[in-house]
């Protein structure tokens, strides 16, 4: 296994932190700015974590419940750091009936990392997503903008490699 999986601390800068309160302070005047202040946190923190919500709960004067309702209910939003390497593997029908769970199951096993989490060195994240419109090429993953096509999990290690030293 490349990767133990662990969790990853918070490390927000002051810098961050001055950044979003400016932001929070500017929207703060608008009604339903919810999901604009939580779309403007993850452009600066690149996540969700719960230190970034209660910063915008507190900014907002809105109940951190509120808060991480409306983190946890839209896919947009994230509450674990996205590695290096984003790793998407489709399990919509065509490529779940073409093995992609095997495929899955075999990133996580190589790649060292569990879906919807992060590797602890932040090298790799792993989501598992409902169809990516490939479905000619199924199964199907992407790291970052890469599409790799047709896979079994024998193209696993391969793909590692690539990227495993970047």
């Amino acid at each position: 296994m490349a990767n133990k999986i662990t969790k990853i601390p918070f490390r927000g800068t002051p810098e961050q932190k001055a950044q979003l309160m400016e932001v929070l302070a500017d929207i703060k005047k608008t009604n339903g700015s919810l999901v604009t202040a939580l779309q403007k946190a993850q452009d600066i923190y690149g996540y969700l974590p719960i230190e970034v919500q209660k910063m915008v709960a507190d900014g907002l004067g809105v109940r951190l419940e509120e808060v991480y309702g409306v983190s946890t209910f839209y896919s947009q939003f994230s509450l674990v750091p996205k590695g290096k390497y984003k790793i998407s593997v489709c399990l919509g029908t065509a490529c779940y009936v073409k093995g992609a769970k095997n495929i899955l199951d075999k990133i996580a096993e190589v790649f060292g990392v569990e879906a919807g989490q992060c590797s602890d060195d932040g090298k790799f994240s792993l989501t598992a997503c409902r169809c990516i419109g490939a479905c000619g090429l199924a199964p199907v993953l992407t790291i970052n903008e890469d599409v790799y096509g047709r896979l079994t999990v024998d193209d696993i290690p391969k793909i590692y490699e690539k990227y495993k030293d970047l």
